[in-house]
């Protein structure tokens, strides 16, 4: 053993190998996009173990995972993807840890003249012509703002205004950009400094939608399995748990 190599394993105390597997690949939720480059900083300062992320709708992931796609940790923007995955057999055994809660806003860009104060309702306005939610066929934020339109009466008064993106980001993007009137995103989404420079937003009450409760686990074919259980343990850390709250999450 090279005295390089002793110091390396010294460093990351038994954390991650001096081997090709010094990375781990985590699929993770867009409403995530914010928050996970800081916690996989944080990570890595720890560990010296580099963290990919890739971001994009929790359904999508799901479908990807069951076919084998090479992703050592699934971060869930729900509980029950992770828990089909577990009850496939395909992920590590203890290792689904549920990490956060996410809430929905309803989001417009600065220039808009709809008095939020009307909450959901606002979205009735004759000058709203399209609203941007996640698609919740595969979305769990898609899932919460159908479910809160329903509760407040009008999911059948604007469905045909609704305009879905493939993911909770997308969805952000299409009412900052302009090409939808209004967004129901997720708060983690408006809090990032993007959109919070850019526009204006309330809270959807959390009584209109299931809790969005979100749980990670290990895949089974964790090509680093240590260091993708220390991430997953790292995540009920307090250094993870301020993280996730400071970008619009709460925490158990």
């Amino acid at each position: 053993m090279t005295k390089v190599l002793a110091l390396c394993l010294a460093l990351t105390a038994g954390l991650c190998s001096f081997s090709a597997a010094q990375e781990i690949h985590v699929a993770a939720a867009s409403d995530l996009t914010v928050a996970m480059p800081v916690l996989a900083e944080q990570f890595e300062k720890q560990t010296h173990c580099k963290v990919i992320v890739s971001f994009g709708s929790s359904g999508n992931f799901y479908q990807q995972l069951q076919n084998g796609a090479p992703f050592d940790i699934f971060l869930s923007a729900d509980t029950q993807y992770p828990q089909n995955l577990q009850d496939a057999g395909l992920t590590t055994p203890g290792t689904y840890r549920e990490y956060a809660s996410g809430k929905i806003v309803l989001w417009v860009r600065g220039e808009s003249k709809l008095d939020l104060s009307q909450g959901l309702k606002a979205l009735t306005n004759e000058m709203v012509k399209k609203i941007a939610i996640a698609n919740p066929q595969h979305a769990p934020y898609g899932t919460a703002a159908a479910s809160a339109l329903k509760v407040e009466g009008i999911y059948d008064q604007v469905s045909t205004k609704l305009v879905f993106g493939e993911n909770i980001s997308q969805a952000a993007l299409f009412v900052q950009s302009g090409n939808a009137d209004a967004g129901i995103i997720a708060y983690s989404l408006a809090l990032s400094p993007t959109m919070k420079n850019a526009g204006r937003f309330v809270e959807v009450p959390a009584t209109e939608y299931r809790p969005i409760r979100q749980a990670a686990v290990v895949m089974k074919n964790a090509k680093n399995a240590e260091a993708a259980n220390n991430f997953v343990e790292f995540l009920g850390s307090d250094a993870a748990r301020r993280t996730l709250q400071l970008n619009g999450f709460t925490t158990n």
